[in-house]
């Protein structure tokens, strides 16, 4: 492992709930079963990449297009696309360094770095990484101070986007999640809002990109919740890839993302992922981020910072 600072514990041990998760079914998801496991480091084996951006099955459906697209450039190295359960797994796969490459939120992606990976890429809309408050359409809540005594969940308390956005933005109006909310971490942006149709939480706080697939995937039960409120936004999603891997393996998967925006195919696989495109980077997009993590420790609730 890198003599980078060791990553804290305390990140994975935050009350999430396992979620049973289903496996890929599919011909051609054959090769590509799910693979939950905590393994050490691999070295000649295939590259092992990961994201808790989507829960396990449609990881494989959105992803695979994208896996298949480089590893036909990449060989001889090959990708092999892996799912993690939920946020606490997927987590213990980057503290373990299982993962060669990781698609993760910036939180993550910051205390990767302190564990021995490097960020080489981003996806390029900023303005679409932002908390979203979601309520149901006919709960009587109209002003900020009503979730005061209720419950409110989230999908992980590492997750910037759907936790610690949402909450600096309750502290900021007046309601502290430590004194005035009965918070619940339940494992993923599904099991948040389902715990919002059902009613047994007056609130769930998800992000743009996992409101809108389950508007996409759950449209009859997504109209019957509304989205209250919205934070301000921060750097989004990006890519890390662990020290050991070849920096010139990195640099090829960085210039065939940069490159998708370019071409026909390239264009249909980032339609595919709902993501508008990627762009190089490096720890210095994060500045912004880092400063709100600082603030988050500070005055919200103790997290581990990077």
């Amino acid at each position: 492992m890198s003599a980078g600072r060791p990553w804290s514990r305390r990140v994975f041990l935050s009350g999430l709930l396992g979620l049973a998760a289903a496996g890929c079914e599919s011909d051609d998801e054959r090769d590509y079963q799910p693979d939950y496991a905590i393994k050490p480091a691999v070295g000649n084996q295939a590259l092992r990449f990961s994201s808790p951006f989507h829960p396990p099955a449609s990881l494989f459906r959105v992803y695979l297009p994208l896996i298949d697209h480089l590893n036909r450039q990449l060989s001889p190295v090959q990708i092999k696309l892996e799912a993690a359960r939920d946020y606490e797994t997927f987590e213990q796969k980057l503290y373990y360094r299982n993962l060669a490459f990781a698609l993760c939120n910036p939180y993550q992606m910051l205390l990767a770095e302190a564990n021995g990976y490097r960020i080489f890429a981003k996806m390029d809309d900023d303005s679409a990484y932002r908390g979203l408050i979601v309520t149901r359409a006919d709960a009587r809540i109209d002003k900020i101070s009503d979730l005061a005594g209720h419950v409110v969940c989230y999908p992980a308390a590492s997750s910037l986007a759907s936790a610690m956005l949402p909450q600096a933005f309750l502290f900021q109006n007046g309601v502290d999640m430590r004194r005035d909310l009965d918070n619940r971490y339940v494992g993923s942006e599904e099991s948040t809002l389902m715990n919002v149709y059902y009613g047994k939480a007056a609130a769930g706080a998800t992000w743009t990109a996992g409101w809108h697939r389950f508007q996409r995937e759950e449209p009859a039960k997504a109209a019957q919740l509304t989205v209250r409120w919205q934070t301000p936004s921060l750097p989004g999603y990006g890519l890390v890839a662990r020290d050991d891997i070849a920096m010139e393996t990195v640099t090829r998967i960085t210039d065939m993302l940069v490159a998708l925006k370019q071409n026909p195919e390239g264009r249909r696989l980032l339609e595919h992922m709902e993501v508008g495109g990627f762009v190089a980077t490096d720890h210095g997009a994060y500045a912004e981020v880092l400063a709100f993590l600082k603030t988050f420790n500070d005055t919200i609730r103790p997290i581990a910072l990077p």
